[in-house]
């Protein structure tokens, strides 16, 4: 698979250095006074710093009943990857969205999946498949 890459707005370098780097353990890569690039599990997210960034643009669909932000992004993990990832997460007491859960269970489409946003308001997903291969079934 070719790795995704995404470039999205933040008000504050140094906090999403922290954010991305520090507390999702992504490696730094190129940057400048106005960007910087990071490895989220081997896809490049750029962070752009912008003048002003204007209230909450996101807006929410109902997912299983979950309200989930829109737009949001994130990566499709193992599930080892992801379990060890939730546990960081709350261990660190981040704010979650959507708390760490399974969503459509029983169902083709079960997956563990938890939101969170960062210091800038982007929303981000992190999910996995028991099932990988069940990914994109029907």
């Amino acid at each position: 698979m070719q790795p995704f890459h995404l470039a999205f707005p933040v008000h504050d370098l140094a906090a999403a250095r922290q954010f991305y780097g520090e507390l999702l353990g992504c490696s730094e890569g190129r940057s400048s006074e106005e960007w910087v690039d990071f490895n989220l599990y081997g896809h490049q997210v750029v962070a752009h710093l912008v003048a002003t960034m204007t209230g909450d643009p996101v807006s929410r669909n109902q997912v299983d009943k979950d309200a989930v932000p829109v737009p949001h992004f994130g990566v499709v993990l193992q599930m080892p990857d992801w379990h060890q990832l939730a546990d960081r997460l709350k261990a660190s007491n981040v704010e979650f969205v959507i708390e760490p859960k399974v969503r459509f269970a029983g169902e083709v489409g079960e997956q563990a999946t938890m939101f969170l946003k960062d210091p800038s308001g982007n929303a981000l997903e992190f999910k996995a498949f028991a099932d990988p291969s069940r990914l994109f079934a029907r």
